[in-house]
């Protein structure tokens, strides 16, 4: 009798709940799950930087050609070939000459509204000229002399650049996008 109620007891003094290997067993799938998944999550924020960069390349080539297109052929800070001459072309007013003025007084322009946009990989703003686009390379550490810089142009070719070292989802340089 004392055995069955010994039996008894135990059974009814068993408390509700997962025994520690169940518990252990979750624990173990949901590592293996969050290590498939979290390296797709990753990636998606980089794809998303090489669409933006993309997309902010090709609206900054557009407005040169706009620019060139208005001007005769000249491309924008072509005259004076700087960082300063470059931005007060796309973010000022401009007459056939390349003279610039307060947007609004003078009858081409202002190309973009407010400032150069940022490059969305390395979140600079400042442009770099060079001579030659195709032998320039990026350097994370420059300046234009007011801001990092985001972005490679040389006024003689009218072409632009990402300053963005690494490579693309397909394995594209980022500063030949």
């Amino acid at each position: 009798m004392l055995a069955r109620f010994s039996k008894h007891a135990a059974s009814r003094h068993r408390q509700p709940g997962f025994t520690l290997v169940e518990t252990l067993i979750v624990v173990m799938i949901m590592g293996i799950l969050a290590a498939v998944v979290l390296p797709q999550f990753g990636r998606a924020n980089q794809d998303a930087q090489e669409s933006a960069l993309i997309q902010e390349l090709q609206t900054l080539r557009s407005q040169i050609k706009a620019y060139q297109f208005d001007h005769g052929g000249s491309f924008p800070g072509q005259s004076a070939a700087t960082s300063t001459a470059f931005r007060n072309a796309l973010l000022l007013s401009s007459d056939a000459a390349g003279n610039t003025g307060p947007a609004g007084t003078l009858p081409f322009g202002p190309y973009l509204l407010n400032q150069i946009p940022p490059n969305p990989v390395n979140g600079a703003a400042g442009v770099m000229i060079v001579a030659n686009i195709d032998t320039a390379t990026p350097n994370p550490g420059a300046t234009d002399g007011t801001a990092a810089v985001g972005w490679i142009y040389s006024p003689t070719q009218g072409r632009i650049k990402a300053n963005s070292a690494g490579a693309a989802g397909d394995g594209t340089p980022l500063q030949n996008l």
